[in-house]
């Protein structure tokens, strides 16, 4: 289940924290877009980057301990030499990225994610009949939307899969859908520090921390027909 799902569900927890902390108070429109379509073959979902870690998981998940041939990269600002087996390194701004091009498992990529939880993971790979593209680069940082701004491109990460699960995580509102276009706009209204940080000093420290709070607008247009949502939350 992606962090929408889950917000939409009631379901916050570690994963979805982690989709804000990079985010200040202020409005962030047009975020988490997905545009997919379905046909007696399956399903082709397309997304922006905020989907790539969850749907790196969900396909390790179903590649258990078989090997599969995946490339892309793993971006991080810490030093992942001794951690990650990568093939090529490059760096830019402190932003490095860890080039992956090798057989893996989805054991050994499930262990990376869990041992990883602040690195992004562009990884493409093909497993139980399902097939994950990512672009290989680091995805661009959050900042407050503007009005008129253009939205950007959803084809970051490219799913093709039978998994009728996973359409549903990306598509909820109704069944049986032929298209279906959706955006985000992220409200966030405050930051909840923890009693325990009200003193501390360190602004890192208190922003990884801070919980925040606020709504998610969601426009769902599925087969012709415009649904709009509304979820406040605490994340």
């Amino acid at each position: 289940m992606n962090f929408i799902k889950k917000i939409f569900e009631g379901k916050i927890d570690e994963e979805v924290h982690q989709q804000f902390q990079k985010f200040s108070k202020g409005l962030y429109k047009d975020r988490a877009l997905i545009r997919a379509k379905s046909s007696k073959k399956g399903y082709a979902i397309s997304t922006t980057c905020e989907f790539a870690n969850e749907l790196v998981k969900t396909m390790a998940e179903k590649l258990g301990s078989n090997k599969a041939k995946t490339s892309g990269c793993v971006v991080s600002t810490s030093d992942l030499t001794g951690i990650l087996d990568f093939q090529d390194k490059k760096q830019f701004m402190g932003i490095k990225q860890y080039i992956i091009n090798r057989d893996m498992s989805g054991e050994e990529i499930l262990s990376l994610l869990n041992r990883l939880p602040k690195a992004f993971f562009a990884l493409s790979f093909n497993a139980g009949g399902s097939e994950l593209k990512i672009k290989p680069k680091a995805p661009k940082s959050a900042k407050p939307g503007s009005k008129g701004g253009e939205k950007p491109k959803i084809d970051f990460c490219k799913i093709k899969t039978d998994d009728k699960n996973i359409a549903e995580s990306f598509i909820f509102e109704m069944p049986n859908w032929k298209e279906a276009e959706i955006c985000h706009d992220f409200m966030i209204d405050e930051l909840v520090i923890p009693e325990e940080l009200k003193k501390e000093k360190d602004f890192a420290k208190i922003r990884e921390a801070a919980r925040r709070k606020g709504k998610i607008a969601r426009t769902s247009v599925i087969d012709g027909k415009t649904i709009r949502k509304e979820v406040e939350f605490e994340a």
